[in-house]
């Protein structure tokens, strides 16, 4: 069996090539990187790290490469792949779409009756419909039926954490990537055209959209809360923030909030899903991973949106009727998170300075001045230090 897989970066090989390799597919990165390319090709296997304890390596075997720049080859690799995956990043989506309508082309003029899914790991909402849109838009309209009827645009939720490597750990090897050990990956399963091959760690889900808001506004809302409420106490490691006991109650309490809801919302066992929370706060307290309260934060202009992981899982609990206390702090903290050379903080400090938190939010957040988040995120930033 083969995989094709868009992307050899660190959820490329860092997660979804790991699972393939295990599974006994032989995996085709596709890239434009020509070192990496090589050196896939050269080597045929690469290692990825795994952070914990007592950290390991896996070596990650029968990989080899194409650059995607060779549109004929990457469309013979698709021609003949049982699987498809991307993992490079939504603005790369646009570019490497007439690739693959050049792939499904191939297989159309072959005769291959056999459907193909795509799996998509790309951080953003309705990715599977831009996608296919942009495929559709690179080819002929006579194949739209063959698209409809025989390529699946199967989303995925990522939720292996990846961080950034030290100079240290780049100057082992080249190919290295450090992981944590989580290595699940829910799919759309309504999405699947055919019959999906199965595949080490990723799970069919019947309920997608429950794992979707789960990972906004539990997985990314602890996460961007614990990286906001860490820096306010000087911590550079999330870590270092989650061992902190106010840090760790607050983010308790945010992800209380948020879970109400998602409970409510999807029908969730409350069990389960506090045994969901109690794995990621051990998983965010993992010293090996390392990971940075300035990367997990980075970006709070973003983070901020008006659908996003703090302020969509804010609005998310008043629809159920749960006051959102704890995720108003963590607001309040992302309002003050201001490290150097981060893209949009300074952005953040302008408002603030012209306006306070309220022109903030309004300008950022898409807030109305008395809005019930507002409010309450203007009486927690007047008690954060």
């Amino acid at each position: 069996m083969k995989a094709v897989q868009f992307g050899g970066g660190n959820i490329g090989r860092g997660f979804t090539g790991q699972l393939f390799s295990e599974t006994g597919f032989e995996v085709v990165f596709v890239d434009v990187m020509e070192d990496l390319v090589g050196l896939l090709n050269r080597r045929r296997e690469y290692p990825i790290r795994i952070a914990c304890d007592e950290p390991y390596d896996v070596i990650v075997r029968n990989v080899r490469a194409v650059n995607g720049r060779d549109i004929p080859a990457v469309s013979a690799e698709i021609a003949e792949a049982d699987v498809l995956c991307t993992a490079v990043g939504v603005n790369v989506l646009p570019h490497i779409a007439p690739t693959i309508a050049a792939g499904i082309k191939a297989r159309h003029d072959a005769g291959c009756a056999s459907p193909i899914n795509i799996i998509i790991c790309e951080n953003m909402q309705g990715a599977q419909g831009f996608l296919k849109e942009k495929v559709l838009d690179a080819l002929p309209a006579e194949l739209a039926a063959y698209v409809h009827a025989k390529v699946g645009f199967v989303m995925s939720v990522v939720g292996r954490m990846v961080p950034v490597m030290t100079d240290e750990q780049k100057a082992i090897d080249p190919l290295l990537v450090v992981v944590e050990p989580y290595k699940h990956l829910p799919i759309d399963k309504a999405a699947i055209k055919g019959t999906l091959p199965e595949i080490v760690g990723v799970e069919p889900a019947d309920n997608f959209q429950a794992y979707v808001d789960r990972k906004l506004y539990t997985h990314n809302a602890g996460h961007a809360a614990s990286a906001y409420l860490g820096y306010l106490k000087g911590y550079e490691y999330i870590w270092e923030a989650m061992g902190d006991s106010d840090v760790n109650a607050d983010v308790r309490k945010a992800l209380a909030e948020t879970g109400q809801a998602l409970i409510a919302k999807h029908g969730l066992s409350p069990e389960e899903h506090q045994a969901h929370i109690e794995d990621l706060l051990a998983r965010f307290a993992n010293r090996a991973l390392a990971d940075q309260v300035a990367r997990v934060g980075k970006d709070p202009v973003r983070k901020l949106g008006p659908t996003d992981r703090l302020i969509g899982g804010a609005k998310l609990a008043l629809d159920y009727g749960v006051k959102p206390v704890g995720v108003c702090k963590a607001i309040a903290a992302a309002l003050k998170f201001n490290p150097p050379e981060d893209p949009t903080a300074p952005r953040v400090q302008e408002l603030l300075k012209d306006g306070g938190p309220a022109n903030a939010l309004r300008e950022v957040s898409e807030l109305e001045a008395g809005s019930e988040i507002t409010r309450e995120v203007i009486a927690q930033y007047e008690l954060l230090p």
